[in-house]
């Protein structure tokens, strides 16, 4: 039996695996030939041997095509004879979509755990790792055999807010959906949570609604588990400095980010800085001196090396 584990990355997650590899030199990168055709199909080709080897695939549902160069090249380390198969997807999309509100509506995450549920098992079964999710009833939504595993980015969260506040400070939400986040948190940085309520008005706005805060004279960080086009929290952040707050920085795990969305933050003048980490390839591809990103990688390599053996 080979002694390393064999780790695969789809293209979009190729800056994961380096970065898991660079603190576990030792183990072995899968090698995949990857192109496109003329029409936009992709080619895959596995050139690793890994029949009965232990193997874990890092991925993500970032865009469609991602999502599907991740169940194809499953499909196929599976076929070929992996004695496991660990798929470790650091961000999970569709939440928007992840539970009918109006009558007709497609639950668009049920789906896709429905797709990567028909994964075929390898010899010794398949599991899916996921990190931070913005519903925590996702993992349900798997089927069959496949085993998910719920991974948290805190201890990366907990060093990033400490390193952001320059005193002392407030923890806020963005909205009372996280309360039970920042309460969490609060409680372990030893600070007091500060929270406000929004009514979504669509898919880019919200309205603040209340806040149960006392941040006057008090820097806030404002945690959040994603963010998107930055709406909410500007918002929040507005509010919190229309109630007293010195200043406002902002931390997430996931950093989505689409189009103008990190220009709109920096734009609104009203963060001092704002911190993510790598669960999005986007994150990654838009650091600098504004957008902070920290790695989950530590986390998913620790994972990898508590399960491979």
């Amino acid at each position: 039996m080979n002694a390393t584990p064999l780790i695969f990355a789809t293209t979009p997650y190729k800056y994961m695996l380096d970065r898991i590899l660079a603190r576990h030199p030792a183990w072995e990168a899968g090698n995949v030939e990857v192109k496109l055709f003329p029409d936009g199909e992709r080619y895959q080709r596995i050139h690793s041997d890994v029949a009965e080897r232990e193997v874990f695939l890092i991925g993500g549902t970032s865009t469609e095509p991602a999502t599907m160069e991740l169940y194809d090249l499953a499909c196929a380390l599976a076929k070929f004879g992996a004695k496991s198969l660990a798929m470790i997807i650091p961000y999970f999309g569709y939440s928007t979509m992840e539970r009918a509100v109006k009558s007709g509506e497609v639950i668009t995450a049920k789906n896709r755990a429905r797709l990567l549920s028909s994964i075929p098992s390898a010899a010794r079964g398949n599991r899916i790792v996921l990190m931070d999710l913005h519903a925590e009833g996702l993992p349900f939504y798997f089927e069959g055999s496949l085993v998910p595993t719920h991974l948290y980015a805190k201890s990366v969260i907990l060093e990033g807010i400490r390193s952001m506040a320059n005193g002392p400070f407030i923890l806020g939400s963005t909205d009372a959906g996280r309360a039970k986040w920042v309460e969490s948190l609060a409680n372990d940085l030893g600070v007091e949570g500060g929270f406000v309520f929004k009514r979504r008005i669509d898919g880019r706005r919200t309205e603040l609604t209340a806040m149960a805060a006392r941040v006057d004279g008090m820097q806030v960080v404002i945690y959040d588990d994603m963010i998107r086009t930055g709406g909410s929290l500007i918002n929040a952040a507005k509010a919190y400095l229309d109630a007293g707050a010195t200043s406002v920085s902002a931390i997430a795990t996931h950093g989505i980010l689409p189009e103008d969305a990190l220009e709109r933050l920096q734009n609104a003048g009203i963060f001092q800085k704002i911190m993510v980490t790598d669960t999005h390839p986007n994150a990654v591809r838009l650091a600098s001196d504004f957008l902070e990103v920290r790695s989950v990688s530590g986390i998913l390599g620790n994972w990898i090396e508590e399960h491979w053996i």
